[in-house]
């Protein structure tokens, strides 16, 4: 069984490929991408992984308002997928704040570089402080 941590990871992976084939505009079917990743069926991976792609135009406007000089569309497809993680999970879940905000930065130590890691938090942050609120 999986924590929650390895399970984040399973759901970059699997937003990470979706995002690949919708640019190469490749037929795909989610379910199948999820279980090549996690053999056995989990909630909060479906949830997560259908969630970020049904709420995907807001999360990305989202994205953009406060990517200074950036926006999500410019960022490497892995980048995409954690800030969509971290955006959906303080948006749409009840995982505590602190806890989304931490969960993507350590998924983007793994996947990115410093720079990226920062700008990730700082978006981030500036969601859940203007967002929330």
């Amino acid at each position: 069984m999986k924590n929650r941590s390895e399970l984040r990871d399973v759901i970059i992976k699997v937003i990470y490929q979706i995002n690949i084939l919708n640019e190469a505009k490749l037929e795909y079917d989610v379910n199948v991408l999820i279980k090549e990743q996690l053999e056995v069926e989990n909630e909060f991976v479906n949830n997560c992984v259908f969630g970020i792609i049904e709420h995907k135009k807001e999360i990305y406007t989202l994205a953009d308002k406060y990517l200074n000089n950036w926006s999500m569309s410019r960022l490497n497809k892995v980048d995409q997928a954690i800030l969509s993680l971290g955006i959906y999970e303080l948006k749409y879940t009840d995982t505590p704040s602190i806890v989304a905000i931490n969960e993507a930065i350590e998924l983007s130590k793994i996947y990115s570089d410093d720079a990226v890691t920062k700008m990730i938090n700082g978006v981030l942050d500036k969601v859940y402080h203007e967002e929330e609120n």
